[in-house]
């Protein structure tokens, strides 16, 4: 990498870099097959390995005081200011050598290093050329690996990332079929709270484990700028009301004030983190809006903006042409701390785009359109990058609503390459010129840059897809997947299939002669009734739709004309509004239509997520009462992402995710049951039915409103304000300590157990030695049934621990908010209400049988007998295990419980790294098989044979199941890569991480 130093720092570089090359004893855990024993030095001698390097201490501590630390604090906006970013020298060897390498020691592509000049003259910076390299295949590579392939390029070092490595990327058309991995290095980071703070804990808990091995504790700092945004607590406890924003964030704060406070000490305590208080909005539409950079200048590097995240939403960002995907908060650690991400170099899904949206036709439609073709399609573990004439027809916010549902579609990535439109985009949010300029000259310079007024060379993809955007229909998803799309004409007869079907992903089992049935009841002196399909919550939410002003101003207009004609909104329905970020506010207002959605009942409850996560607050007890007394299936409508069973709240059995004027319209209709084109919605003030074409405003109208209400003034007096928090953030007080003095009283804030026994020895490879089942599951298990999710039910095992420490049930909080201890969620893991365990016999909720005994437990309880007997566990799956959201918890939870393995038909990406990341071994069934196949009843006892030392382990390798029953099957052991064995081998990645920063 090119640094910018002056002439004393230069010194002091060269003074380190003889003091490192001189000194033998410094030893690069390179990921070698090696036995545990002969890949890990003793405690002692590697505190003598330590002495031999204290000239390079001393000369590296010389280096540090001449280099200014990186800083959120300056606008990086601004290219000068970019040059002063990531300037630490930080002391961890790692980076260390990466900066030793480049000065001491010529770059493996140092002729390709070539300067970029303005256009009047004068240099922005240089770059690593990708055309430089002369290689005609470079020319055929999708946008997307581009990006990998300049990242592989930049951090070539021979040892991390090596010239192999970028070979395999060159020739992507033919190593990306065969499985290859390659490492990537992320340009930064991006956390939101609920994940920020296990994440902060674990930064934490891995100094006080360095402190205590006798190493330098500050070694535990992010390398790379680590976003955190403060988004996932607001509970939509007060809606229909002008005060419900302060009043919720006063709720917010009391119930999590602690956590918040933890979150700030990190901010302080860890170099290169910035939180972004609560309040400010939801993260990826802050990302979009504010904190994505697109090509980053730092040190007069110009290289693209690349980012990975502890949200499975992450890839919202990939609209913007910056390459972002979600991992899990395991990895995201490491990535933090400098290791390179291993990954398997993806394929890549061709979607062309032609054509125009019809008349009235949304992105959400477009969306839940494109989400079902690629489900179908198979693109889980690849990279989908959009293309073709349709492209200039999509606004950014459309774009970004696509790429934001990635996970719903199963993709790493739903990409969109730099063109004329994100240029556009980025002077609205407030970019300044110069900085788009800068994006634009380096883009295009580096071939990474589409213009669509020029000959388009055919890329390769590895295979292909095309939609007409005007074969878009209207339409939502649901009731319990978002890839069961309904056009909106057919959803009269799909709901009625839905209450006829056994229960499943499209059925309820609801007898015929019970369909009809009606629930009276009083709404506070009013009389009030539900049906099967009655709407109780309608919430505009979620950044999927939140961050484009079309769909949200469409919404208002909705409102608008239904106002207009005499509809209103029974009471008894739970509306809210909450916006990904104060811009959304702006223009509304602006507009002049917030009023409109203020009489619909869908006034601002606060700027995060919401009901789309969980944080549906609870419905009014006459509501509750008449659902859960009668049996009704009650239903959702939200701008969503996920609507899988159990997520948006307990009673909604039925949750159908829809673009916001359609979560409108819906509300006024009072019910899913309806078919809007031949029914009316309901009755206007001049008593004549209103229909839905009535209040559905078209294209040009809600254009209009767009042209004349979204301005870059919103954007830059938003954002200038954000670092600046709020009161009641502003007036938390916290240590300057940089280790953390733990609570032990603390209900939200916990030492986790990672590190208790820790030694400088890594554990080695194990199998697992007649294992009891401790869950036996179908397919479609999501991290939603798997991580601690929602509210606490005052019965769970962690109602029991909160009440033993004098935690009232009205200060319980969600299980999200208390993510920071890590006693609640292994109480929480498995306690979804909506979990079918085979070991059951289809009872419904989250108990198993301890098979030993057969006794019915919850799934804690159970889990801690087994442990205490010292008896391993594994679990059972069918397709499809972990999809959903990139849960760390879902992987810690499990871990903690004593899960040894999981053997499932098929695993989410994400979740499968994250087991691996915690030491479980993650097991598929051959093809074609499975428990049922086999015979497998969960009560067996599982033996896993696997070698005890890793060298004799490979990715993707056999491995024999035994049952005490005499059956033997064999599966696939899905460590894919050879860093993942490395994680497997030390128990973990933290642990691994934690020796290697120690060994360096």
């Amino acid at each position: 990498m090119y640094i910018t130093t002056s002439s004393s720092s230069s010194s002091a570089l060269l003074r380190a870099s003889r003091a490192l090359y001189s000194s033998s004893s410094i030893s690069r855990f390179a990921l070698s097959r090696t036995s545990p024993q002969s890949s890990s030095p003793s405690l002692s001698n590697l505190q003598h390995q330590h002495r031999s390097v204290s000239s390079v201490s001393s000369a590296f501590r010389s280096l540090r005081t001449s280099v200014p630390r990186w800083s959120h604090g300056v606008d990086w906006r601004s290219p000068a200011s970019l040059r002063a970013q990531i300037r630490t020298v930080a002391p961890v060897f790692e980076r260390f050598e990466r900066r030793i390498a480049t000065m001491a020691s010529e770059h493996a592509f140092k002729g390709i290093l070539t300067t970029l000049t303005k256009p009047g003259g004068g240099e922005i910076g240089k770059y690593y050329s990708l055309p430089a390299l002369n290689d005609p295949r470079i020319e055929k590579l999708p946008y997307s690996i581009r990006i990998l392939l300049e990242s592989a390029i930049r951090n070539c070092d021979n040892f991390q990332v090596t010239k192999e490595d970028v070979e395999k990327i060159i020739d992507w058309e033919k190593t990306s079929p065969k499985q290859v991995e390659i490492p990537f290095k992320p340009a930064r980071v991006l956390l939101q709270d609920f994940t920020g703070v296990p994440a902060v804990v674990d930064l934490a808990c891995m100094r006080d484990a360095m402190n205590k091995l006798g190493s330098d504790s500050n070694k535990i700092n992010p390398l790379v700028p680590v976003d955190l945004v403060i988004d996932h607590s607001v509970q939509v406890d007060v809606t229909r009301s002008e005060n419900a924003v302060q009043a919720n964030m006063e709720l917010e704060f009391q119930r999590n004030k602690e956590r918040f406070a933890f979150l700030k000490w990190g901010s302080t305590a860890f170099h290169n983190m910035l939180v972004v208080p609560p309040g400010s909005g939801i993260v990826h539409q802050v990302n979009l809006e504010y904190l994505g950079r697109v090509v980053f200048n730092t040190d007069g590097i110009l290289y693209p903006d690349s980012v990975v995240g502890t949200d499975s939403h992450t890839t919202m960002i990939d609209g913007l042409g910056v390459a972002g995907w979600g991992v899990g908060g395991i990895e995201a650690e490491a990535a933090m701390l400098g290791q390179p991400m291993s990954m398997v170099l993806p394929g890549v899904v061709g979607f062309k785009l032609s054509g125009k949206l019809r008349n009235g036709v949304t992105a959400t439609d477009l969306v839940l359109t494109v989400t079902q073709m690629l489900r179908k399609h198979g693109v889980v573990g690849k990279f989908v990058e959009f293309y073709g004439d349709g492209m200039g027809e999509l606004s950014l916010a459309d774009r970004a609503t696509i790429a934001n549902m990635s996970p719903e579609y199963g993709a790493t990535m739903g990409f969109f390459p730099v063109d004329h439109i994100t240029l556009q985009y980025l002077k609205l949010t407030g970019r300044s010129d110069e900085t788009v300029a800068m994006i634009e000259a380096y883009l295009r310079a580096n071939k990474m840059f589409v213009d669509y007024n020029e000959p388009q060379l055919e890329r390769v993809y590895s295979s292909y897809l095309q939609l007409d955007l005007a074969e878009v229909e209207p339409c939502v998803s649901g009731p319990k997947r978002p890839h069961d799309r309904v056009p909106l004409k057919e959803m009269k007869v799909d709901w009625h299939s839905c209450l006829d079907n056994k229960v499943g992903f499209k059925g309820f089992a609801i007898p015929k002669q019970a369909q009809e049935k009606v629930a009276k009841f009083s709404f506070h002196g009013q009389p009030a009734e539900l049906k099967h399909g009655s709407v109780v919550i309608a919430a505009i939410t979620s950044c999927t739709n939140t961050s484009n002003p079309s769909v949200m101003l469409g919404a208002a207009l909705v409102a608008k004309k239904a106002c207009e004609l005499g509809l209103q909104v029974k009471p008894w329905v739970k509306t809210s509004l909450a916006p990904g970020s104060g811009v959304v506010t702006k223009y509304l207002l602006q507009s002049g239509l917030q009023k409109y959605l203020n009489q619909q009942g869908f006034h601002i409850v606060g700027y995060g997520c919401t009901t789309c996560i969980g944080n549906s607050g609870d419905l009014d007890e006459t509501v509750a009462s008449a659902i859960t007394e009668n049996d009704i299936v009650a239903a959702a409508v939200l701008s969503g992402n996920r609507n899988f069973e159990g997520r948006v709240h307990a009673l909604t059995r039925a949750n159908y995710l829809a673009s916001p004027p359609l979560v409108v319209a819906y509300a006024l209709a009072g019910t899913v049951d309806i078919d809007f084109e031949k029914e009316p919605i309901g009755t206007g003030k001049d008593g004549k039915s209103v229909y839905f074409r009535d209040i559905w405003p078209s294209t040009e109208e809600i254009a209009e409103v767009v042209q004349s209400s979204v301005l870059p003034d919103m954007f830059r007096s938003t954002y200038e304000a954000i670092t600046g928090g709020n009161p009641m953030w502003n007036e938390l007080s916290v240590p300057a300590a940089t280790l953390y003095s733990w609570d032990p009283k603390s209900t939200y804030i916990h030492d986790p157990p990672y590190f208790k026994s820790m030694t400088m020895d890594p554990p080695g490879a194990h199998g697992v030695k007649a294992a009891y089942c401790l869950l036996n599951f179908g397919d479609s298990i999501t991290t939603d049934h798997i991580s601690p999710a929602g509210s606490i039910h005052k019965d769970s095992p962690a109602a029991k621990y909160l009440l033993e420490r004098g935690v009232d049930r009205k200060d319980f909080n969600s299980y999200g908010s208390r993510r920071g201890n890590d006693e609640i969620m292994a109480r929480g893991t498995f306690a979804n209400i909506r979990l079918v365990n085979k070991l059951l016999n289809g009872e419904v909720g989250p108990k198993t049988v301890h098979i030993p005994t057969g006794e019915k437990l919850s799934v804690f309880d159970a889990a801690m007998r087994y442990k205490a007997a010292g008896q391993d566990t594994i679990i059972l799956a069918g397709a499809e295990y972990g999809s959903g959201s990139s849960r760390d918890w879902a992987a810690k939870g499990p871990m903690l419980l004593g899960v040894k393995a999981v053997i499932s038909k098929s695993f989410e990406r994400i979740h499968r790294s994250n087991l691996v990341g915690m030491g479980i071994i993650p097991l598929c069934f051959k093809h074609g098989e499975d428990a049922e196949t086999l015979g497998l009843t969960g009560h067996e006892r599982y033996t896993i044979d696997l070698p005890s030392n890793i060298s004799e382990i490979r990715p993707g390798q056999d491995v024999t199941v035994t049952t005490d029953t005499g059956k033997s099957f064999t599966c696939t052991a899905r460590f894919d890569t050879e860093v993942e064995l490395a994680y497997f081998n030390h128990g973990g990645i933290l642990p691994y991480v934690i020796r290697n920063l120690i060994r360096q």
